[in-house]
């Protein structure tokens, strides 16, 4: 027993020694290919038994032929183990070298395409992570080519809407200037209202950039949705008349709100406003307010016809008009990107889908607490 636990104790030692050099080793070359790394591995294992071999011989546990006879089992287990060690690390580079030249579409700007051919679980995890990343990527690349397309039409929409008024403002001005306006009162009178439509799109631009900034500040208290949707049916009855639509909300429970209701009750009158110009004479406009299992919807629907279905998802992107008229009442396509960004801000969400006939706006915001 006393000769065994020696026998284990020089063994120990060599096999340990030359694990500490081969660690030290490793260390030199951790910045070198993987094949080196492995055929080091390799030759530790190796080499550990050997030395463990020489130390049990050297303290006279073995004979000299025992000695030849298990070097040269070591010397054989050697050469196979370092030619193993090197296949798999030429396998394994290999591998990693297509994985890095599969990775450098991200670059280009084109998609991850997986290699080809069985790799190592990590190698297929990471391939697996990176088309997974190259998808977002495409998502989000997709997205920016829209908002920097929707940028560009806002731009063009708000170029034309302004220059427009700003022409007739300064031939009615020039007009009153040189008194050449036949009816003065008249020409004040348009001014003023052309004013105020630039002043409301001014102001519109500002409520978007708050929303797209992140920094509209709301103020959030319990208001029933039965006030809120009754003081916005007021507000817009005039424009109704005008245009000769019907309003109706008949359908609106008094359902309690966590809103900001000036914010709210923008969303409210961008939607019926948006509705009211889209339905002809003699048309209807119906909103409605009820409970849902999702929390509590909002909707207005109107009696446009219908939106053609490739633009249902661009119609609460910026400057979108669902027109190639660049004239007004259009407006500056800035009202139900409003609306989105607001109702978003409540952690709500806003959307729109056919009816026959026309329509339906819906927004749903989540429920007070009881």
């Amino acid at each position: 027993m006393h000769a065994n636990l020696l026998i284990a104790l020089y063994a120990f030692a060599g096999a340990a020694a030359t694990g500490l050099v081969g660690a030290g080793v490793l260390r030199l070359i951790r910045r070198r290919s993987l094949t080196v790394s492995l055929a080091v591995v390799a030759a530790v294992g190796v080499v550990a038994m050997l030395a463990g071999t020489l130390a049990v011989a050297w303290a006279m546990f073995l004979s000299a032929h025992d000695l030849t006879v298990v070097t040269t089992v070591v010397a054989m287990a050697a050469v196979v183990s370092l030619a193993t060690a090197l296949l798999l690390g030429r396998w394994v580079v290999a591998r990693s070298r297509e994985l890095a030249v599969a990775a450098r579409s991200f670059g280009d700007g084109g998609d991850f395409a997986v290699p080809d051919g069985p790799a190592t679980a990590e190698l297929a995890a990471v391939s697996r992570e990176l088309a997974a990343t190259s998808a977002r990527l495409a998502e989000s690349r997709e997205r920016e080519r829209a908002l920097e397309a929707s940028r560009r039409e806002l731009v063009a929409w708000i170029s034309h809407d302004l220059r427009t008024p700003l022409a007739g403002l300064r031939a009615m001005s020039e007009a009153l200037e040189d008194g050449l306006a036949a009816d003065p009162d008249r020409y004040l009178r348009q001014i003023r209202t052309e004013v105020e439509r630039l002043n409301d799109m001014v102001g519109d631009l500002f409520e978007l950039s708050r929303v797209h900034a992140g920094t509209l500040a709301l103020t959030p208290t319990r208001i029933s949705l039965y006030d809120l949707v009754g003081d916005a049916l007021a507000g817009v009855d005039p424009l109704a008349r005008a245009h000769g639509v019907r309003l109706v909300g008949d359908r609106v429970e008094p359902v309690p709100v966590e809103v900001d209701g000036k914010e709210m009750s923008r969303v409210l009158g961008n939607l019926l406003v948006n509705a009211i110009r889209r339905t002809p004479a003699d048309g209807t406009v119906a909103i409605a307010a009820e409970r849902s299992p999702e929390g509590v919807v909002l909707s207005v629907t109107d009696g446009c016809g219908g939106i053609p279905e490739e633009d249902l998802p661009r119609v609460f992107d910026t400057g979108w008009r669902g027109t190639h008229a660049r004239t007004p009442p259009a407006g500056a396509g800035l009202g139900l990107a409003i609306v989105r960004g607001i109702v978003e801000a409540h952690q709500g969400r806003a959307g729109v889908r056919n009816i026959p006939g026309g329509c339906r706006f819906e927004v749903v915001l989540p429920a007070a607490a009881s």
